[in-house]
């Protein structure tokens, strides 16, 4: 059974930096894609970071991630991480991590994507 436990959410002043971490169980992770997605209050969930295997180092970033955010992979240790810096107040949401089992997908659309964990909080406030 596929399990993805995220951690490293919390609250951080704007200009600060949090580490999220994804860690899976029942998959080996870089066989498969994986991403980071946000869902903020009211607003509909997006990709903001994804990689596809480790046979492809390509990497996604929404645009306001792009410099701000960095996806990594563990494969030894199965993990995946969101290094955030230069946090915004408009970065508060509820982040997840997910894997993708489908041969043809986009890359970051949520859709695509068939596993999920459950979610960590991140709030970015003064």
């Amino acid at each position: 059974q596929v399990q993805l436990v995220e951690s490293g959410g919390g609250l951080v002043q704007p200009g600060g930096s949090l580490r999220l971490t994804c860690a899976s169980s029942g998959f080996s992770l870089n066989h498969y894609a994986i991403g980071w997605f946000r869902q903020a209050p009211g607003k509909e969930r997006e990709g903001v970071a994804c990689l596809r295997t480790s046979h492809d180092s390509s990497a996604y970033y929404e645009d306001s991630a792009k410099v701000r955010f960095t996806i990594s992979r563990d494969n030894a240790e199965n993990t995946v991480y969101l290094q955030m810096n230069s946090l915004k107040p408009e970065d508060t949401a509820v982040y997840y991590c997910a894997l993708s089992t489908m041969i043809q997908f986009k890359l970051c659309a949520s859709d695509d994507y068939d596993y999920w964990g459950q979610g960590t909080q991140v709030t970015v406030s003064a």
